[in-house]
């Protein structure tokens, strides 16, 4: 017999801002099933269910991992429903509705070389104290040795494709010209039907047989001037595209601007009448500074800590959502939409930002609903390879002595404020703000930068990771 958290100790994975995350080569199988069984036992005093969904992205390496846990499954004497390739929020949703709890084999950005597991009750994602209980989980089971053949269900998509489908107009898109980025988007094969049955022509673009990581808070410059040359090419009103999982949107504008996922994020929520929200640490100020929510809460980077905090909003308000800087949206309530009701989804979803994003637009553009937010600016990226341990070792020593912080990275204005929720955020009296932050998910120092102008928000990133590379 086995032991959970001896098996997880040794492994090498571990929780990031959202999942278990680590190399593929350090997901054996009984690795996979420690997480099961620890997941599973840990959750049944307080839910009863007798299956377990489980889904994919494209990742080379996931089909495999899904068997290794459904072969868990089984030895828990549950049943496995396994939906095969489909997005996040699609698998969580299906799951939610069926009040069964779900697991998604997933990496989501992150290279090809890695992988992880998300975990869903089924009343949502696992919170932070969940996480502790799986690692430190008691959780006794035999080693894996036969992997099972899995035969992909198809109703989850279905229910997913339906909740979007029947809750918009069928000429929703009529008009709209929309290019769809597919690369290897665990939803590729769902986009175009459902864009093209609410009346919009599609162009599929550059589809790709081996895994894209695409991150949507860190766009390549090769993807920037991809979208900058199909939108000249084909005349787009917005390009639609997400990252491995279809969990966080990546949207660009007529003229091919990828939009920074919290400006998306802060548009649907306008036009969805969201009350009240909850918003990681690093989302841009034109939240608060367009002043059209009742209350903002900032929190901690991650989708735990998000919608960790509706429970509490639900209590004061009608309308709560949140959203991160990576753009994936999560609907904390049931809303009204076009006079029917959206039930809460509380995980990240890429289509609920961006069909809210084009209902707005209906009769202008992107670029004119952007345009009436207040000019604030941001951007981010990352070093990667960079040892977490230096990353925290940089930002503790600047949080003790942040003006030589400054002085090192070449920054010249005074400190206003500074907020260590997540990170080191230092607000500088320009109005400009810089943030460090470990990445939750892999070996990199993440960089976020906020001004009036997102030339200068360019330029403070490019600058202070010089610097610290230096």
């Amino acid at each position: 017999m086995l032991l959970s958290k001896d098996i997880l100790a040794s492994s090498g994975v571990k929780f990031g801002t959202s999942g278990a995350r680590g190399l593929v080569t350090q997901f054996s199988n009984d690795v996979c099933a420690a997480f099961v069984h620890a997941f599973i036992t840990g959750i049944q005093s307080q839910f009863t269910f007798d299956s377990v969904a489980i889904a994919i992205d494209n990742r080379p390496s996931s089909p495999s991992m899904a068997m290794a846990c459904v072969a868990a499954i089984k030895q828990l004497g549950l049943a496995p429903v396994y939906y095969g390739v489909i997005p996040t929020p699609a698998l969580a949703y299906r799951a939610m509705q069926d009040d069964i709890p779900c697991i998604m084999v997933t990496g989501s950005h992150i290279p090809f070389d890695r992988n992880g597991l998300k975990f869903y009750r089924p009343d949502g994602e696992i919170t932070k104290a969940d996480e502790v209980a799986i690692v430190e989980s008691p959780a006794v089971f035999e080693p894996i040795t036969e992997l099972p053949v899995l035969e992909a269900n198809e109703y989850a998509k279905q229910s997913y494709v339906e909740r979007y489908a029947s809750l918009f107009d069928a000429n929703l898109l009529t008009g709209k010209k929309i290019g769809i980025y597919e690369h290897s988007s665990a939803g590729r094969d769902l986009y175009a039907d459902l864009f093209q049955s609410l009346g919009a022509e599609v162009v599929a673009l550059e589809r790709s047989n081996e895994f894209v990581p695409i991150d949507t808070e860190a766009v390549s410059t090769k993807d920037v001037a991809k979208a900058k040359a199909w939108s000249k090419q084909y005349g787009f009103d917005a390009i639609f595209s997400t990252d491995g999982d279809g969990d966080r949107p990546l949207v660009a504008d007529e003229h091919g601007n990828w939009l920074r996922g919290d400006i998306l994020g802060l548009l649907c929520a306008n036009v969805l009448n969201i009350d009240a929200l909850a918003v990681p640490v690093s989302c841009n100020t034109a939240i608060e500074k367009s002043a059209v929510f009742k209350q903002v809460t900032r929190t901690k980077i991650g989708s735990p800590y998000v919608i960790a905090e509706f429970e509490k909003l639900n209590t004061q308000f009608d309308g709560v959502a949140g959203f991160e800087a990576n753009g994936g949206f999560l609907l904390g309530s049931d809303v009204q939409v076009a006079g029917s009701t959206l039930k809460a989804l509380p995980t990240r979803d890429a289509l609920l930002p961006f069909f809210m994003l084009l209902s707005a637009a209906k009769n202008s553009t992107i670029t004119q609903l952007v345009d009436k937010l207040p000019k604030r600016f941001t951007h981010s990226d990352r070093i990667e390879n960079f040892a977490t341990e230096t990353s925290q070792k940089i930002i503790a020593e600047a949080a003790e002595q942040p003006q030589v912080l400054l002085t090192k990275l070449s920054i010249t204005e005074s400190i206003v404020s500074m907020d260590v929720t997540d990170g080191l955020r230092i607000t500088l009296s320009n109005d400009d703000v810089v943030h460090l932050r470990p990445s939750g998910n892999a070996p990199e120092l993440r960089c976020y930068a906020e001004s009036s102008s997102i030339e200068v928000a360019q330029q403070l990133v490019t600058q202070v990771l010089i610097n610290i590379i230096k």
